[in-house]
């Protein structure tokens, strides 16, 4: 996609004097204190930075689009910034939880977003508005559909290693575990089918997907396809394959479309949790059945999704404008 015009759809999106009414008759929630326009007079430039450094940044490195996506993700059972922060000698942060330690990437980015935007407009927009912004301009620019973000957050003074371990979902999960997981912040399960098409860019390490290669998985399903499963075994044979990692979806690795789910229906599904949404619920495979013959379907839930899971943790009212993303003021 065109730089021009993907910068002109952001401009549209913010000179349409309508869209406020449009978005709150969209998503019904009149209640939520986040906003479209908080910046507008604060820090005009704020969007445009950041769709312009996060541009860079895949330019630079492909995989980042994925990675900037789910930093976004891991932060937002909460959306407040705290697993941006860093371990302290009185302080422990997120980043050495489970699913985050040697996981997670993406920081230096954020950094030098928050920097540049500290330039220009000083203590004004809050780290998790950046990680949200950059999370739905590095899906556009991979393809994938544009959403208005709604912004006003605060950042977390406090960081919960713990929440972090029992709240993000295993990449072996069960459908039964993911439906847990999300409904108990608020999400449904259609929210979980559709967030989980994120998956359409990124790689995962062996070490993730290890149960998906195990005996005891392997069954009649009609979904299975043992060809694919012997591919990642051979893949992951070596003694030490911690490093060692695929594309999750191999046809269109680069490009957030619907692959995934065609995927799933060809018993291709990298992690077993993702996989499992076909060979496990006859709920969630019909969602991914609409999703594989309408793909503009897909990105509508997939946009309204993100919206919802952006206003997770909102009510916090101890929160601050962190200067560094790596630490409270």
């Amino acid at each position: 996609m065109a730089m021009q015009f993907v910068l002109l759809s952001l401009v549209i999106l913010k000179l349409t004097s309508a869209f406020s009414a449009t978005l709150n008759e969209a998503y019904g929630d009149s209640s939520c204190p986040l906003g479209s326009d908080i910046y507008q007079i604060s820090c005009p430039e704020a969007e445009a930075i950041i769709f312009s450094m996060v541009e860079q940044a895949i330019s630079q490195d492909s995989r980042m689009a994925a990675s900037l996506l789910r930093l976004h993700f891991h932060d937002c059972f909460g959306c407040d910034a705290s697993v941006l922060l860093d371990d302290r000698q009185d302080f422990v942060g997120e980043k050495t939880a489970g699913p985050n330690l040697n996981s997670l990437r993406g920081f230096e980015v954020i950094d030098a977003i928050k920097s540049e935007l500290e330039l220009i407009c000083p203590q004004t927009v809050s780290c998790a508005d950046i990680l949200a912004t950059a999370a739905r301009d590095s899906t556009l620019l991979s393809g994938g559909p544009l959403w208005k973000v709604e912004m006003g957050r605060k950042d977390s003074l406090t960081a919960s290693k713990n929440t972090a371990n029992n709240n993000i979902p295993a990449p072996n999960s069960t459908v039964d575990v993911l439906v847990a997981k999300f409904e108990n912040v608020g999400l449904t399960l259609q929210d979980m089918v559709a967030l989980s098409g994120a998956h359409t860019i990124g790689i995962a390490r062996c070490p993730t997907f290890t149960s998906r290669l195990q005996s005891s998985t392997v069954t009649d399903n009609p979904f299975d396809n043992m060809e694919f499963i012997a591919s990642l075994q051979q893949l992951c044979s070596a003694p030490d394959n911690s490093n060692i990692g695929t594309q999750l979806d191999l046809a269109t690795p680069a490009t957030f479309d619907n692959q995934y789910y065609v995927n799933l229906l060809s018993g291709e599904g990298l992690l077993l949790s993702d996989q499992a949404l076909v060979n496990g619920n006859e709920e969630t495979r019909q969602i991914v059945e609409t999703y594989v013959q309408n793909p503009q379907v897909f990105f509508e839930d997939f946009k309204n999704s993100m919206l919802k899971m952006g206003r997770l943790g909102f009510a916090q009212s101890n929160g601050e404008i962190h200067r560094d993303c790596r630490t409270i003021n």
